[in-house]
C-alpha cells in the first residue's frame, strides 16, 4: 500500500504541473475529493481507484466552465500512464477508473460501487461552486448521509 500513496502523491504532483486552469477545478478541489473518497469506502469499493480518480478526472479540462467532454479526454488520457503512474493498476482498476472520469458528469449512477463512489466524492465538493449537494442526486448510500449532515453554509462563508 505504501507503493500505491507514493504513486498517487506523484501522479497528484504531476498533473498538478501540468494544471494550467484556476484553482476552480484545481488541486484543492481535487484534494477534497481524495478526502471525500476516502469516506465513502466500504468493502465493496476499491480506495484505490477512487484515489486516482481524484487527480485525474478533471485534468484533461481546456476551461472552468461549461466542458462537457474533459472527463471524455481523461479516460482517454490514462491510457498514456498505464506504464507510468497507473502501472500498479489492474486492467479492472483501470477500467474502472477510466468509466468512471468518462462518465462523472453525465451519469448519476452506475450500480457499480467504486465507480459511484467517484462521483459522490467530486459532487459533495460541488457547494464550492455554490451548489448545495442534494443527497437525492447522489448515488452512494454514504454519499446521500454525508451530504444530508454536512454543514454547507459554514462551508460556503469559510
Amino acid at each position: 500500500m505504501q507503493e500505491i500513496q507514493e504513486t498517487i502523491q506523484k501522479l497528484r504532483d504531476y498533473v498538478h504541473s501540468r494544471w494550467t486552469l484556476s484553482e476552480l477545478h484545481g488541486i484543492h478541489h481535487w484534494d477534497r475529493v481524495y478526502a471525500n473518497g476516502q469516506q465513502l469506502v466500504t468493502p465493496d469499493v476499491d480506495p484505490v481507484v477512487v484515489a486516482f480518480f481524484a487527480y485525474l478526472h478533471d485534468s484533461c479540462r481546456t476551461n472552468d466552465g461549461y466542458d462537457t467532454t474533459h472527463g471524455a479526454r481523461a479516460a482517454e488520457w490514462i491510457d498514456t500512464l498505464r506504464d507510468t503512474y497507473l502501472k500498479l493498476l489492474s486492467g479492472k482498476q483501470i477500467e474502472q477508473l477510466k468509466e468512471a472520469c468518462r462518465l462523472h458528469t453525465t451519469t448519476l449512477k452506475t450500480g457499480d460501487p467504486t465507480i459511484d463512489a467517484c462521483f459522490d466524492a467530486d459532487r459533495l465538493d460541488l457547494w464550492r461552486v455554490e451548489i448545495i449537494p442534494d443527497p437525492e442526486k447522489l448515488a452512494t448510500e454514504k454519499g446521500k448521509q454525508i451530504a444530508s449532515t454536512t454543514d454547507y453554509m459554514a462551508l460556503l462563508n469559510s
